[in-house]
């Protein structure tokens, strides 16, 4: 994907998102955005722009960092790197949209979502990932999708932000180690 082609997936991610979260009855107030660090923050951040325009209304924003809760913590050696959390906002009863930039084994969003209701009781999670390239090892499956790829095991999808420090938007596919 080039910058616009990424841009205009941001937006429908954020249109279908608006559109769902009105045909469920949830008020602006009752829909939050979280991000999951790395990939998924700034993604959340331009989904949450997107989503005030068309709710009207500014949805909190939070991150998580899930280095703790991942289940192969033990064979990532002895001191994680572990980033900070940040959820200001109260989210039982809440709508939350998970966003993450690539949806791979599941195994991400299984420690997102291990680490979310340690914050309270959601009413709802929705989970939205800007790629989708197959090869899960959890039942997890993304509720909005902005591209779906094939792509082979041995191959690394990259989604390169401006944010992040990236010179342009882009996702790009590559084999592991090159």
């Amino acid at each position: 994907m080039n910058a616009q082609e990424l841009q205009r997936a941001v937006k429908r991610l954020a249109e279908e998102i608006a559109e769902r979260a009105r045909a469920a009855g949830a008020a602006p107030r009752d829909v939050a955005i979280v991000g999951i660090r790395r990939g998924g923050v700034h993604l959340a951040e331009r989904i949450r722009a997107e989503l005030a325009r068309s709710l009207r209304a500014e949805p909190p924003l939070g991150t998580l960092d899930i280095a703790l809760y991942r289940d192969d913590l033990s064979e990532r050696g002895a001191a994680p790197i572990i980033g900070p959390t940040d959820i200001r906002f109260p989210v039982a009863g809440k709508l939350i949209v998970l966003v993450d930039d690539v949806l791979y084994t599941g195994r991400t969003v299984r420690a997102a979502l291990d680490e979310l209701v340690d914050f309270g009781r959601p009413r709802r999670v929705w989970l939205a990932v800007l790629v989708d390239r197959g090869g899960r090892e959890l039942p997890i499956a993304a509720d909005f999708v902005g591209v779906r790829l094939q792509v082979a095991d041995e191959d690394v999808v990259e989604v390169r932000l401006t944010e992040g420090g990236a010179p342009e938007d882009a996702v790009v596919v590559k084999r592991r180690g090159t």
